[in-house]
């Protein structure tokens, strides 16, 4: 049990730089913990970004780049 404790949390760590990361491409300041105060186009930009990266990852990986 502890082992997919372990692997969910390092998913979510994983995630959780990933989010930061495209938050810093788009100019967004995300920080730990609660974000409420960013507008919803910040956000969505942050989310946009996060699509666009693992749809272009997913598009390379079956063309086999």
């Amino acid at each position: 049990m502890s082992n997919n404790s372990n692997n969910s949390s390092k998913k979510s760590e994983a995630m959780n730089r990933f989010k930061m990361e495209c938050a810093s491409e788009v100019g967004v300041s995300l920080k730990d913990g609660y974000n409420g105060d960013l507008t919803s186009r910040e956000t969505g930009s942050v989310g946009g970004q996060m699509t666009k990266k693992l749809v272009e990852a997913q598009m390379n990986q079956m063309a086999g780049k």
